[in-house]
């Protein structure tokens, strides 16, 4: 059986430590505060177009508030799937300035403040959060919509409130404290060029998910998600022909090897492991399944561990931690 056979059947599943599926799901449960912490991958890829996996982004919801980890492309897309306006948004928290985690951000940002309700409806500026480097991202995007702002202001009466973004930025530390929920920032190193990059811990109501980002093995990674109900974490793995290309070696020197990633889950023991940003290369002939990545992993951890896939949902609440699924 394949691990796409092996797929859990049911609309709800509750987790056990010997859980290793792959689940997507169709609709999140829309932002309030009712105790859960609600995740929900957006998008799992990589740089690569793949349709059903766009690049690196995350939906987290709790205490009312609708919160975005990352903004790669087809952001807009998933959160359209999921009904959610983009207007809706209320802050989005950047890990670095790689275009597959920034991509989306300009269709946040400018279809944002479209007046249509169901679309964007955004009346205040776009809440943006990140390492230094954001304010500067917040000034290109704004000076290179400055036409469309321009024009909808005047047409459509777009409030010019609408069309800025309030860039906040940090080292590390607690970035934002509201309505209950805490986001806290911690440096990772993707490698020793890409500095500043950063991952998140989200808590909510006693609930936490930690997301790494695009990190090599970091034990700073492990502090965050130590003991954390879920810790979300990238890999990256190619065949064994190709180990010895100067380019790829190079590509995997900015990210952890799947017994690398065990050792982080084995360590932090979080409640449940989640891969997310998974980057399979190549070799001669194919490329890395997610199976051998996986049995890797499991040389160095044998804890509940999900395999991601775009708009796979995760709720944290006083039941304990749920997977639901659906289709795209």
């Amino acid at each position: 059986m394949t691990l796409t056979e092996a797929l859990v059947r049911t609309t709800r599943v509750a987790l056990t430590a010997a859980t290793l599926a792959l689940f997507s799901v169709a609709q999140p449960a829309q932002a309030q505060d009712d105790g859960a912490l609600v995740v929900t991958l957006l998008g799992t890829g990589t740089p690569l177009n793949e349709p059903d996996r766009f690049s690196f982004s995350n939906l987290v919801q709790a205490g009312g508030l609708t919160l975005l980890i990352d903004a790669g492309r087809g952001t807009s897309i998933r959160l359209g799937q999921l009904g959610i306006p983009l207007g809706k948004v209320d802050g989005v928290f950047l890990t670095h300035f790689h275009s597959d985690h920034t991509i989306g951000l300009g269709d946040v940002f400018a279809t944002g403040y479209i007046r249509v309700p169901t679309l964007g409806g955004r009346t205040e500026p776009l809440e943006l959060y990140g390492p230094a480097g954001t304010a500067r991202l917040a000034e290109g995007l704004r000076l290179a919509f400055k036409s469309d702002i321009d024009t909808r202001m005047l047409d459509e009466g777009v409030p010019e409130a609408a069309t800025s973004i309030n860039a906040h930025e940090f080292d590390e530390g607690v970035v934002f404290e509201r309505s209950g929920v805490r986001v806290t920032m911690f440096k990772v190193l993707h490698g020793e060029k890409i500095d500043p990059s950063v991952g998140y811990r989200i808590e909510y109501n006693g609930h936490s998910v930690v997301f790494s980002s695009d990190t090599k093995y970091d034990t700073r990674v492990i502090e965050a998600g130590r003991g954390a109900d879920v810790l979300v974490h990238e890999a990256g793995a190619a065949p064994q022909d190709v180990m010895d290309n100067p380019i790829i070696q190079n590509i995997l020197d900015h990210h952890t090897s799947p017994e690398d990633v065990g050792r982080v889950f084995s360590d932090a023991q979080p409640g449940l492991a989640v891969y997310s940003h998974v980057v399979r290369l190549f070799g001669k002939d194919r490329r890395i399944s997610m199976r051998e990545i996986v049995d890797r992993t499991r040389t160095t951890y044998s804890g509940p561990l999900v395999v991601a896939e775009d708009l796979t949902q995760i709720i944290i609440d006083e039941k304990g931690t749920t997977l639901l699924r659906g289709g795209l």
